[in-house]
């Protein structure tokens, strides 16, 4: 049987993550939260539960840092302002829940939706960071998900009664790596 694999450890060179993200209302974080603890329990797992004010959506990462970089802070949120005052609120719906692969043995189990209902915010901030200089953050494929925890066991996709709720704004988020902590660094209403 092979050894188990360490989860990821962050060391004194990455302590500050920052990313874009869009959060569920309260009323939805507590409904996600609850379905969380159901299909915890459904799959066996006994990994533990991402705190309700901690779901979100990640819509792009800007990079783990050893100190907050304020230039990159600040050029994201230049771009944040400008994508807000063109995009507006729009529904998204997630569906599934599923376990993400990974190389680490710890498997994040998420709910995930369609990148489609994403497109009108995702695609201009993905062309607003580009132009502010931060296009590398823009690489990859975007999978709209809601982590709910991480565990060594894994679950196949399953349909779920939908949860859906209207983002009608989004956040550049401060996480302090390994404290379970979240700064909010600017929050943006979609305006039009």
């Amino acid at each position: 049987m092979p050894a188990k694999r360490p989860r990821r450890k962050f060391g004194p060179s990455q302590k500050d993550r920052i990313f874009f993200a869009a959060l569920p209302d309260g009323e939805t974080a507590a409904r996600i939260h609850a379905l969380a603890a159901k299909l915890k329990d459904a799959n066996g797992f006994t990994g533990t539960q991402i705190l309700p004010e901690h779901l979100h959506v990640t819509l792009f990462h800007l990079g783990d840092w050893a100190a907050l970089p304020m230039p990159i802070v600040e050029a994201a949120q230049r771009a944040a302002e400008d994508v807000a005052a063109a995009a507006a609120p729009f529904e998204v719906a997630f569906a599934r829940s599923e376990s993400f692969r990974n190389s680490t043995g710890v498997y994040p189990f998420v709910l995930s939706g369609d990148a489609a209902q994403w497109r009108g915010l995702h695609d201009g901030l993905a062309a607003a960071l580009t132009r502010a200089g931060l296009g590398g953050a823009t690489k990859g494929d975007f999978k709209p998900h809601i982590t709910l925890l991480r565990d060594e066991g894994r679950a196949k996709p399953l349909p779920i009664a939908p949860i859906a709720w209207q983002v009608a704004d989004f956040v550049l988020v401060h996480s302090l790596l390994g404290k379970t902590t979240h700064i909010h660094l600017g929050r943006w209403r979609l305006k039009r």
